[in-house]
């Protein structure tokens, strides 16, 4: 019985080894998938979040709309007989440009160095900022003018690029940009759809006009605009020490949950055997001292027996010896 009982635990204690080795590899092999998966979508997280933001938080740098002015035609005299006037719709949308961002947003005229240019002299351009029902936010009027050339310079330049003037590389024309409005704020109930320009003068003469809107960046803005990948590093590898620090923390706390059912159920499990052990050691303790018992009631009769026998042998005997005496010779 007690080789059988050692061969017993001996084999418990050896499944028990195996069944651990087997959790405790199982157990490496998901922690390192954990990790693994966990940082590659701590990564990707970063980068989309960066990516986001940077959307959501640089506004467009540019935005160009072409301006074609109209003009009503005198019918008596050569020219125009009002000024010529341009309306341009930005957007048909609620918000075009940022809440919060400056801007500047500048007129560009071509115009030709013609003898009518030369002697309009100075004119006035005026604009208007206006929201979709046509409410006006904000008015600018600026001069301008073309910029002067001497007679003699002006000999000169066509001298030097009278080549390209003539295969038509060049045109003696100059632009003109004209600033309308310096540090333009979006504001967010009444939002800028659309701009009416209007040239305050009959007799210009130019070849196009555009107008662009420029932001004007500053602080994180600025940075991220003209430093993009150093910003880019910067910001996905804040985004990453973040995210890794929330992985980790909810590592952490799984594994210790995990680890504490595990040593609960160890506990548990050895208390089931110690009181399995105790049960069945009481029970043989108590069939042991039964049969000790009835070994010991067995001991007692027998010598109640032998007791008796030898204390009927000497009657016998003394009855015996009475017989042959009484017996006649």
């Amino acid at each position: 019985m007690f080789f059988s009982k050692t061969i017993k635990v001996t084999f418990e204690k050896l499944f028990n080894a195996k069944q651990q080795t087997v959790k405790g590899v199982q157990s490496v092999f998901f922690r390192s998938g954990f990790i693994f998966i966990g940082s590659v979508v701590a990564v990707w997280i970063s980068i989309f979040l960066y990516t986001a933001f940077y959307y959501a938080y640089m506004p467009n740098m540019q935005h160009i709309r072409p301006v074609h002015f109209e003009f009503d035609s005198c019918q008596t005299l050569k020219g125009p007989s009002s000024w010529p006037s341009a309306f341009v719709r930005f957007t048909k949308k609620q918000q075009f440009l940022m809440v919060g961002q400056p801007y500047k947003i500048n007129l560009y005229l071509e115009m030709p160095e013609s003898t009518t240019n030369k002697e309009l002299g100075m004119f006035m351009v005026c604009s208007s900022l206006k929201t979709h029902n046509h409410g006006i936010i904000d008015k600018s009027c600026r001069p301008t003018m073309i910029h002067y050339r001497s007679t003699l310079l002006h000999y000169l330049t066509t001298l030097a690029f009278s080549p390209m003037l003539i295969f038509g590389a060049r045109e003696e024309k100059q632009n003109i940009m004209l600033e309308l409005y310096r540090n333009f704020e979006e504001d967010q109930n009444h939002p800028v759809t659309s701009i009416s320009i209007e040239i305050k003068s009959k007799f210009i003469e130019f070849y196009s006009a555009t107008i662009e809107i420029h932001a004007h960046l500053y602080g994180l803005r600025y940075l991220m605009f003209h430093w993009p990948i150093l910003t880019a590093i910067i910001g996905i590898t804040t985004n990453l020490f973040f995210i890794s620090l929330i992985f980790i923390l909810s590592y952490l706390h799984f594994t210790y949950e995990e680890d504490l059912q595990d040593e609960q159920f160890s506990y548990e499990k050895g208390q089931m055997e110690k009181s399995t052990h105790k049960n069945s050691t009481d029970l043989s303790s108590e069939s042991s001292s039964i049969e000790d018992a009835s070994l010991l009631d067995d001991l007692i009769k027998s010598s109640d027996e032998s007791n008796k026998l030898d204390l009927n042998l000497p009657e016998d005997k003394s009855r015996y010896i009475e017989e042959i005496k009484s017996k006649p010779k």
